[in-house]
């Protein structure tokens, strides 16, 4: 298993936490194809509001395994991303797409199975032909992403993980896995978070 698809198979919780509980993007994502998980380094465009063209400048750019991370400089609700996008970037290989705002082409985009997360669903096109900024740090719900670092995205939402943190942060998710995976057969079992915890004393004295 290479890093990023531990990364990916550990979870954005799990990695959140492993990480001293940092690097949440904090918006609200629709995840485009249910039950995805991914991880990679970023690669970033950043748009003129209302048009794509930094988008298609990312995707000739990507490599494999890159998470594509799309946003403008000012907030738009044009979509930045549709089906014919998406196509380009699952044939370049790209892991993932995270959308600081819409995406169009849903069922198609489902279908296709690429990946991807974005703020809000909008049919209305983006324009092309504004030349925006590639691959500049940017912050997206309160999180520096600077090309490089990962990405990790599931059903939870978005994390963003320092690229010189991945190979400390790695060894402790996993532990931190193994850890609830023993935790979880325990509880199974009949045993309480609340003893085990020491919550009963703190509540019940």
């Amino acid at each position: 298993m290479t890093q990023f698809a531990a990364f990916a198979q550990l979870g954005v919780a799990t990695v959140h936490e492993a990480a001293g509980r940092t690097g949440i993007v904090d918006i609200e994502l629709t995840q485009v194809v249910p039950g995805s998980r991914a991880a990679g380094p970023a690669r970033i465009a950043c748009c003129v509001p209302g048009d794509n063209t930094m988008v298609h400048a990312a995707v000739a750019h990507a490599s494999p395994g890159d998470v594509l991370v799309l946003t403008s400089r000012a907030a738009s609700q044009v979509a930045l991303v549709g089906e014919l996008l998406a196509t380009q970037a699952h044939a370049r290989g790209v892991a993932a797409i995270l959308v600081d705002g819409a995406v169009r082409d849903l069922d198609e985009l489902r279908t296709l199975g690429l990946p991807i997360w974005a703020r809000v669903v909008r049919a209305q096109g983006a324009t092309k032909g504004e030349v925006g900024e590639l691959d500049v740090p940017v912050v997206i719900g309160g999180a520096q992403i600077r090309p490089g670092d990962l990405v990790v995205l599931d059903s939870d939402g978005a994390l963003v993980l320092p690229r010189e943190r991945v190979d400390e942060v790695l060894p402790l998710a996993r532990a931190r896995a193994e850890r609830e995976r023993a935790l979880r057969e325990r509880y199974a079992a009949g045993e309480l978070s609340y003893d085990l915890n020491g919550l009963r004393t703190i509540v019940e004295g």
